[in-house]
């Protein structure tokens, strides 16, 4: 029996987002709780999953905040850490003209980067039903060996892997050691979620179902799933390619955490579906639920405190075109 669905191992931090400017013209930024990982538990357990997260912030108040927060959204944190030595890491989110983001960390180190092998718990792990991670857990020689500790015990133990390398070039030595990383990622993973600038950045491939092939070469992943921002998302298995259109909801503030929620409300599928030998209108029907998910959380800022509801996810879904599943605004 598993106690959990899913357990996440990676980096919990502040996103300072824009938000506005001050009487006197300075920019202004609030203080939203974030990081993938828990990004995607907090939609799992807003669509009733039991999640749990792996982690370490700092002994200061922003570890203490997010600690709070994530125990808040139904995660649990048995094995979030705190270390007494290194501050809990921010973010610093600017907005382009073009609604893309520029991250700006404070990480040199920061605490998330401090996880251990011996802190790794085998035995959650074991007990969950999906694992997830992204590359930030890979950036440096000791959480990067947490990772594979977890990874190894997740294979071992029969557990589904969900992987996102959700590239961030700054925190990376070089961009060669990035891709040695999230090839690592790929030999293990049985869900891969990747942005299309990542899939033609990994690949060299300016087509998707060309860099979806250039993967599958080295490791053939039961399901990819490709993340293209305001022009939808795709789902290749082993024999089909299926292709959903965004579906936008008026008020849209900035897209911080959307591709988390879309993997989020991906997995909640999964979890009821399985992965494997999905049909196309069941693959089509996952991708229009996590794309309407991911739309009413870009009407929002940040990200884990504020994932929506099943009923606002399937109140947005019904509201498009089932039979074209047409992008638009509602």
């Amino acid at each position: 029996m598993k106690k959990f669905d899913v357990t996440a191992l990676g980096e919990l931090l502040i996103d300072f987002i824009e938000h506005g400017k001050s009487n006197a013209g300075n920019g202004m930024f609030e203080a939203n709780p974030g990081g993938a990982p828990c990004n995607v538990l907090a939609m799992l357990a807003k669509l009733g999953h039991k999640t749990s997260f792996i982690g370490k912030v700092g002994e200061d108040s922003f570890g203490t905040l997010l600690e709070n927060v994530v125990s808040n959204a139904g995660i649990d944190v048995e094995y979030l850490y705190h270390d007494k030595e290194v501050h809990t890491t921010l973010a610093m989110v600017h907005t382009l003209p073009d609604g893309d983001r520029d991250f700006s960390f404070y990480r040199n180190p920061g605490a998330d980067m401090m996880l251990r092998e011996d802190e790794v718990p085998i035995g959650r792990i074991a007990s969950s039903k999906i694992f997830h991670f992204g590359t930030l857990s890979m950036t440096h020689e000791g959480v990067r060996n947490a990772t594979k500790k977890a990874l190894h015990a997740a294979k071992e133990n029969g557990v589904l892997i969900s992987f996102d390398p959700n590239l961030r070039p700054p925190l990376w030595e070089n961009l060669s050691v990035a891709k040695e990383q999230v090839l690592y990622g790929l030999e293990y993973c049985d869900i891969l979620k990747i942005s299309d600038n990542e899939l033609q950045w990994l690949t060299g491939c300016m087509d998707y179902t060309d860099g979806v092939e250039w993967i599958r070469k080295r490791r053939q992943i039961p399901l990819i799933l490709v993340s293209m921002g305001k022009d939808g998302s795709r789902a290749y298995d082993l024999e089909k390619m299926v292709e959903v259109p965004s579906v936008l909801k008026r008020g849209t503030v900035e897209t911080t955490g959307a591709g988390d929620t879309f993997l989020g409300a991906s997995l909640h599928y999964i979890l009821e579906h399985g992965h494997e030998d999905l049909t196309e209108d069941q693959l089509r029907e996952m991708l229009l639920f996590a794309n309407a998910a991911a739309g009413v959380v870009t009407t929002r800022k940040g990200a884990l405190r504020v994932m929506p509801e099943k009923e606002e996810i399937l109140a947005l879904v019904n509201q498009a075109d089932k039979k074209d599943v047409l992008r638009r605004f509602v």
